[in-house]
């Protein structure tokens, strides 16, 4: 009996390396998490959005039937869970000296209306991770939409379109030097995608990644922030800028008569834009202000117009982009089981960069008939444990424009106004 006493604590202290080395093995694989979400919304008026109503862009111009009778201002709602998502987060080895993460995260928010309901693919990307250096790849938010400075509103649309919304594949650098963040990306298009001429019939418009894939050179990105994040008492301070350089071919041939002709036209466009967050216990103070040349395929309402035509034999053609300008800001409580905020945002078409050739030139891109737009949204949301019940009223108003001039600015004005009641119930996971 003593000998088998003996042999078993040996054995137990040869086994003691073995186990404390297994403890301290890295466990590799893939985590879940996400949310159930459900929301319910009436809207005072006919609206434009995406998904039967579940992303509100803006409310819908006039339209008069034969009496005089506006057909758009009826008021309609909708109940949808679509935006019930999935994420998994992956660990593995290190690679080239390099911390290694992923992400794959998915909802059930699709692609357009004809598919609502089936899963998509919103992000899936690697990270390699260095003591000051990150590089990411795949898919993930535009950098124009910044994850730590953004609107936290209730709806999903988060204050599109003041606020820029895109996912885009990409190639992220972010080099850290002490509190500062240095970041540069470039970005192809899938989802969120630039607008142009249909060859099909050339005065439509068409959405396609073409524009972009056809211009050889990337969405390019640069941005900086500084930030003094205090990880005891979590009070943050963010500032930072960023600039972006878009070049898009709206055509590759044009048609003259009988002829068929190659042409090389572009449209380039440049977007600044600079925010801020500070947070303190009791709230949390968000601004940031954009000026965008061509950003349609970040769902603000921009494009381009053709200038003149360069070349009367071929029909090749110039452009000018159209310019866009807003800002927003926000503020919000921080508690933990009851939190209220205020979003307000304006954001307003300048206009085209240079004179077009008439004022009754071709315009491509989303919604290029808004002069402006106005945004307020009051909301209340109610915490408890992994469940959170929210409320929010979006105010919107939209100035439509017409009777352009040669700079696209509106001679007259029309205004329409929605408000939208949100309910949302949300459980984390």
């Amino acid at each position: 009996m003593k000998r088998v006493f003996l042999i078993a604590i040996l054995a137990g202290i040869l086994l003691l390396p073995n186990l404390h080395a297994q403890e301290k093995e890295p466990v590799f694989g893939i985590s879940f998490h996400g949310f159930v979400k459900n929301d319910f919304f009436w809207d005072t008026r006919q609206t434009t959005t995406a998904r039967e109503g579940h992303f509100l862009l803006w409310p819908a111009d006039v339209s008069l039937d034969s009496r005089g009778v506006d057909i758009n201002a009826q008021a309609s709602f909708n109940f949808l869970a679509v935006q019930t998502r999935l994420s998994g987060a992956i660990t593995g080895p290190d690679a080239f000296g390099a911390k290694t993460s992923g992400l794959i995260e998915g909802d059930f928010f699709a692609q357009q209306n004809e598919n609502i309901n089936l899963f998509r693919l919103r992000h899936a990307l690697i990270r390699l991770k260095w003591t000051h250096t990150e590089l990411m790849t795949g898919q993930y938010w535009n950098p124009l939409f910044v994850t730590d400075c953004f609107p936290g509103t209730i709806s999903f649309n988060t204050g599109t379109p003041i606020q820029s919304f895109s996912r885009n594949p990409q190639i992220r650098v972010t080099h850290k030097i002490g509190k500062l963040s240095i970041i540069a990306a470039a970005l192809s298009q899938r989802d969120y995608t630039s607008r142009g001429p249909d060859p099909g019939n050339e005065s439509a418009t068409q959405v396609s990644s073409e524009f972009l894939r056809n211009a050889v050179i990337p969405d390019m990105h640069f941005q900086l922030h500084f930030n003094t994040s205090n990880e005891e008492n979590g009070n943050t301070f963010l500032v930072g800028a960023g600039v972006a350089y878009k070049q898009i071919v709206p055509r590759l041939k044009s048609s003259n008569g009988m002829n068929i002709y190659s042409v090389n036209e572009k449209v380039s466009g440049l977007t600044a834009t600079l925010f801020t967050k500070v947070k303190v216990a009791p709230f949390t103070v968000k601004l940031e202000g954009r000026y965008g040349e061509n950003i349609c395929d970040v769902l603000s309402f921009s494009g381009f117009a053709i200038k003149e035509i360069v070349d009367p034999t071929t029909g090749e053609q110039s452009y000018t982009p159209l310019r866009n300008i807003g800002s927003w800001g926000e503020i919000h409580t921080n508690g933990k089981k009851l939190q209220a905020g205020l979003f307000a945002g304006v954001t307003k078409n300048i206009g085209t960069k240079e004179p077009m050739s008439s004022a009754t030139n071709t315009v491509y891109g989303l919604a290029t008939n808004i002069e402006s737009l106005i945004r307020i949204s009051p909301r209340i949301l109610f915490i408890s444990n992994s469940t959170k019940i929210g409320c929010e009223v979006e105010f919107t108003g939209a100035r439509y424009g017409y009777d352009h001039d040669v700079n696209y600015v509106a001679g007259r004005i029309n205004q329409v106004t929605n408000t939208r009641l949100l309910l949302s119930a949300m459980y984390s996971f």
